[in-house]
């Protein structure tokens, strides 16, 4: 499913137009954004939630050099699949 996909599922099943459908799932996408770029995380009952991951710094090789290089430290989203997807996905 893509983003797209899902603005015509919300305009049709709440029989919106459109471009409002597609203002409410930007709205939603930018406000978890804004709460994992500020360190928080974001749990949607039923499906899942995202939680930041910290990485520490490493060497690293390129691979098409074989160069060594350091890796920085990083922070990146990580999704764990909540209880209910997780059934409904296996029961099928």
């Amino acid at each position: 499913m893509t983003k797209t996909d899902l603005i015509i599922k919300l305009a049709d099943q709440m029989s919106l137009p459109v471009k409002d459908a597609k203002s409410i799932v930007d709205t939603i996408i930018e406000t978890m954004t804004d709460a994992l770029a500020e360190g928080r995380g974001v749990e949607l009952r039923g499906f899942g939630s995202f939680q930041l991951r910290n990485y520490e710094a490493y060497t690293g090789r390129n691979p098409k050099t074989g160069e060594l290089i350091k890796v920085a430290p990083k922070k990146l989203p990580f999704f764990k699949v909540g209880k209910d997807l997780r059934n409904r996905i296996n029961s099928k």
